[in-house]
């Protein structure tokens, strides 16, 4: 099966515990080699500057065309404290390139501003499944180049599913978490991802599904909910069952949590991520809205 990519990679500066680490990542990172991991074929539709190590892609046979720029690959500064991070903007590459792929699902997750309205409303016309993480719609930076979420009217027609923290959510529809969700169904959304932290809740219907990742200590959180979406996205398009989907998604974040690692390092392998998918499994909690 193959899968699309919308986003930018990036260079990170990550800040943990008095050391830095510079890695490359990015939702195009992240998301693509999770998926690659779930032996998807991923069409990845990028920009990065000459300052990126493209090779990377390469030997994890991630296919991307038109994604050189002459400018800089997006820069972001990411200072982490427990489960909160701060973000620091400090260099912006140029908007993604689209023109069609055949690809099973799409799944669009930009990090700031990569994709226009125009490349995202093609993006919906060709997509048989959508997956969306609206974060980079909603970032804005001051003029320190801090990064900060905006309220921004996301149209959401066409979306198959969509994953947002409390505080994203806020930005596109207001409410409690359980208003919100349903607001964002209302919007287009069939599937509605709600993470708070630990806990993970699936709107589907009127029918909210719920696990707790039992996450015994916290690390570098960076690309945490882009190997969750990669994974919930994956395993729909293959097994056409949302509760085992949302079960191998919570079992990719903590498994991901669970290694200790650093960036692009962390994303779990796919067995490990199917053993804790069983365990959730049989702990989903379910009720009626």
């Amino acid at each position: 099966m193959r899968l699309a990519v919308f986003s930018h990679c990036a260079i990170d500066s990550i800040c943990l515990e008095d050391q830095t680490y510079e890695q490359i990542g990015g939702a195009a990172c992240y998301c693509g080699l999770t998926a690659h991991e779930f032996k998807f074929d991923v069409d990845l539709f990028t920009k990065m500057g000459p300052d990126f190590p493209k090779q990377y892609l390469t030997q994890n046979r991630i296919n991307f065309a038109n994604a050189e720029s002459k400018k800089n690959t997006t820069r972001f500064n990411i200072s982490i404290a427990g489960s909160d991070r701060v973000l620091k903007l400090e260099n912006e590459c140029e908007p993604i390139d689209y023109s069609g792929t055949d690809a099973d699902g799409h799944l669009v997750s930009p990090i700031y501003h990569e994709i226009t309205d125009d490349i995202f409303r093609k993006i919906k016309n060709d997509s048989s499944f959508l997956f969306i993480d609206p974060q980079g719609f909603l970032r804005r930076k001051d003029l320190q180049n801090n990064v900060f979420l905006e309220k921004t009217d996301l149209d959401l027609s066409g979306v198959d599913a969509i994953k947002v923290n409390p505080e994203e959510s806020r930005q596109i529809v207001s409410g409690t978490h359980d208003e919100m969700m349903m607001a964002l169904q209302k919007k287009g959304a069939k599937y509605v991802l709600l993470t708070d932290k630990e806990n993970v809740s699936l709107l589907v219907k009127d029918k909210v599904y719920s696990i707790v990742l039992p996450n015994k200590q916290i690390h570098d959180t960076t690309g945490i909910g882009d190997i969750f979406c990669a994974t919930f996205t994956c395993t729909m398009l293959k097994e056409k069952d949302f509760l085992w989907a949302l079960c191998f998604a919570g079992g990719a974040a903590q498994a991901a949590l669970d290694s200790g690692n650093v960036g692009l390092q962390k994303i779990p392998s796919r067995g490990t991520v199917q053993t804790n998918a069983s365990y959730f499994y049989n702990l989903v909690k379910f009720r009626d809205l």
